[in-house]
């Protein structure tokens, strides 16, 4: 039995594992990809360059890059059974819901699933990567009743998302955009999602097991569900006249406000600032400044009254809106970048593996006896 006095609730300032993906200084703000201070990424390279760089360790060079573009984008057709399978969902199914199951259901077909060796893991987490994306975008076309349409091998994978969706090759402002929101939510540490696939292929599951589980962990309210509570907030709150007032009733009755604050970092999210510059300029060219002037304003009262400050889920789901993204395919679009830090962390895990098996307090009763069931009450 472990001393209760060694407990850490949540696994608060445990170091589980040794990595050179990703950091996140929380009392500094600063997130760094394999060496690389987020603010450095943000606008200058684009999500298949950090997928290079997570698993490889470097940024890509042109050829590198194309050779991971075309492999990408050949990895991308889902199987018809698989399309099968998500056509018999109800259409009121939760997104998330699908993406878990679609992702699992691929393994099932994946004879290459429990491959062991480094490259052949490598291809299934590439192979995962390109087709999270497609099965969110399939699902959401035979909910509305639309045909499914094929990949185009010349987008890029926020671009062939977007496209997917709406049947329209979109606009560059719009695939940069989504782009941008790829780069900043690909990695970032020991996450919750994050730790969970590293668990599950700890015990040497096969990598679909793992993304699954990761998939399940993200969709969580408290992790990458959070996104969708910050819209559902601001269309609660109605209007930018009504912002003091819900926020005043938040803070007098001890209420989350969504958006504000993280576990880990105490200062600025450093990921927030490139989100809400994106989210000034969309709502500039939409003509649409309602949601980003009420977002500003509540991480102002936020700031002031709690020095708390707004972290990427809070303008991420502003930009989201403003593009005219369904609110319950936030949380997918989450998972489509942070996979790429996922497979990364699954394939470090299995290059220098231990089983993860850390141990619990035990609080409960001792010395019990059994009484016959004639004598239970």
């Amino acid at each position: 039995m472990a001393d209760s006095s060694t407990v850490s609730r949540g696994l608060e300032g445990v170091v589980a594992a040794s990595t050179k993906l990703s950091d996140v200084r929380g009392d500094i703000g600063q997130l760094i990809y394999c060496g690389y201070d987020i603010n450095e990424l943000a606008g200058q390279v684009s999500y298949e360059e950090v997928v290079h760089l997570l698993h490889y360790g470097h940024l890509p060079n042109k050829r590198e890059l194309a050779d991971l573009k075309a492999q990408m984008a050949s990895e991308r057709e889902i199987p018809q059974q698989i399309i099968d399978m998500i056509k018999g969902f109800p259409k009121d199914t939760p997104p998330m819901h699908v993406v878990r199951s679609g992702i699992s259901a691929l393994g099932c077909l994946d004879q290459e699933r429990d491959a062991d060796t480094p490259e052949k893991r490598r291809e299934i987490c590439i192979r995962i990567a390109a087709r999270i994306p497609v099965v969110t975008a399939y699902f959401h076309r035979i909910r509305q009743g639309k045909e499914i349409i094929p990949s185009d091998p010349n987008l890029s994978e926020a671009a062939n998302f977007l496209y997917l969706l709406d049947g329209q090759t979109p606009e560059p402002e719009k695939e940069k955009t989504i782009d941008l929101c790829y780069v900043l939510h690909a990695d970032h540490g020991m996450n919750a999602s994050t730790f969970s696939a590293r668990v599950t292929i700890a015990t040497l599951s096969d990598i679909y097991s793992a993304i699954t589980t990761a998939i399940g962990t993200l969709k969580g309210p408290l992790h990458g569900g959070a996104n969708e509570g910050v819209i559902k907030m601001l269309q609660e709150i109605g209007t930018l006249e009504n912002v003091d007032d819900y926020i005043g009733d938040c803070l007098r009755n001890k209420k989350k406000v969504m958006g504000i604050g993280h576990r880990i970092y105490k200062t600025l999210d450093p990921r927030a600032p490139h989100l809400r510059k994106m989210a000034h300029i969309l709502s500039e060219k939409m003509g649409e400044a309602k949601w980003i002037k009420m977002s500003d304003r509540i991480a102002d009262i936020m700031l002031k009254e709690k020095n708390l400050h707004a972290n990427v889920d809070f303008y991420s789901a502003t930009v989201y809106y403003t593009l005219g993204i369904p609110v319950d395919l936030y949380t997918p679009i989450f998972a489509i970048a942070r996979t790429a830090g996922w497979t990364a962390h699954v394939l470090e895990q299995l290059a220098d593996n231990r089983l993860i098996r850390p141990q619990s307090s035990y609080i409960g009763p001792e010395g019990l006896k059994v009484t016959p069931i004639e004598q239970r009450q």
